[in-house]
């Protein structure tokens, strides 16, 4: 069986597909897998030792050309990625994602089974000519995981459900780049880094972020009681660098300088990760790391850190979860103190440590 998934990103939702993939291969080790990734996650992706083939859609890119006024340039790149994505002739094609322009390649795609949700969302629906219901109840894992539990009774294959599996290719390559990256920050063999606290104040939405005051104090207040070392993270790095310098001890601030698969090999070696509801959230859960999560507009229940091992800390107000990007008020985040944050973080790190 030759199958398509199309995923685009983000890189919390590529992390929530991973164990679809796995249990994809574990039910049809003889099949031929395929995913549509944007350029965003697919780094991710790039070494599965599930995945068969890799295909890069560089749809922002595109637009951002496009909106330049460069027409030649993203219009050959287009062509170039429907000829990549129709090379192969498809048996199954998985629409994880559910907006118009995953269905979009779905139909681009020429495969002869399209499967999606029942879904009125954007016309997705449309595209589609095999169905599941989205049972928006469960964490996105379990949602995704409901195509492949279709596809093993459509099929009837003699496959069982098994506790999900998250890999992410870590290699000798990130292993090494984290291994500099520790060592120019002053991990030496008499004083390693290792047992480090990472943390993560980015997010892309303006109601998921929490003050820059309150996690520099926070990430003071560990170094200085808890005599353990953080390290910064983040794609953003003017905002990281921002709560670098508010910091009163000095830091190791590692914002904007690793891949996905080097920040996975990072937090692999850390005690814990203190985050915002953001994808770098996902990766951590996902390598086995303990989370502390700040959430506020979204649900945790069905997005949060997947597994038992977490903390996550919300503000339970009547407006949330309210699912928006911004707002006026935004007290679920404001809200949350230092003191709480830091009292969840200590009393991990010492169940950790027992």
């Amino acid at each position: 069986m030759n199958i398509l998934i199309v995923k685009l990103s983000a890189i919390g939702d590529v992390v929530h597909t991973l164990p679809s993939l796995a249990m994809l291969r574990r039910c049809l080790p003889e099949a031929r897998i395929s995913w549509v990734v944007e350029e965003a996650a697919a780094d991710l992706l790039v070494n599965h030792p599930a995945l068969d083939r890799l295909i890069v859609s560089r749809r922002k890119k595109w637009l951002a050309d496009l909106k330049k006024g460069i027409i030649t340039r993203p219009f050959r790149e287009l062509g170039a990625f429907v000829t990549e994505l129709r090379a192969e002739k498809y048996d199954v094609v998985i629409d994880f994602h559910g907006l118009f322009k995953s269905a979009v390649i779905v139909a681009l795609s020429g495969g002869r089974r399209k499967l999606g949700y029942k879904s009125l969302q954007e016309g997705t629906f449309l595209f589609y000519n095999e169905k599941i219901p989205e049972d928006m109840t469960k964490h996105a894992v379990d949602r995704y995981l409901d195509f492949v539990r279709y596809l093993v009774e459509i099929e009837n294959l003699q496959c069982r459900d098994e506790a999900p599996t998250f890999t992410i290719a870590i290699g000798e390559k990130e292993e090494r780049r984290i291994n500099d990256l520790l060592t120019a920050g002053g991990a030496t063999k008499q004083r390693p880094l290792s047992g480090f606290i990472a943390v993560s104040p980015v997010a892309f939405w303006p109601t998921k972020l929490w003050q820059d005051a309150k996690f520099a104090e926070l990430c003071d207040r560990i170094q200085k009681e808890l005599r353990t070392r953080v390290v910064l993270t983040g794609e953003k790095v003017e905002q990281v660098e921002r709560i670098a310098n508010l910091m009163k001890t000095s830091v190791l601030n590692l914002g904007g300088r690793t891949s996905l698969r080097e920040l996975a090999a990072l937090y692999k070696r850390a005690a814990l990760l203190v985050t915002t509801d953001s994808g770098p959230m996902h990766i951590a859960a996902a390598v086995g790391t303990p989370v502390v999560a700040l959430f506020g507009p979204t649900d945790p229940s069905r997005t949060g850190p997947y597994g038992f091992n977490h903390r996550i800390i919300q503000r339970k107000l009547p407006c949330s979860p309210c699912f928006r990007k911004q707002c006026t008020n935004p007290r679920c985040m404001a809200e949350i103190s230092v003191e709480e944050v830091f009292a969840a973080v200590r009393d991990m790190l010492r169940e950790g440590r027992r």
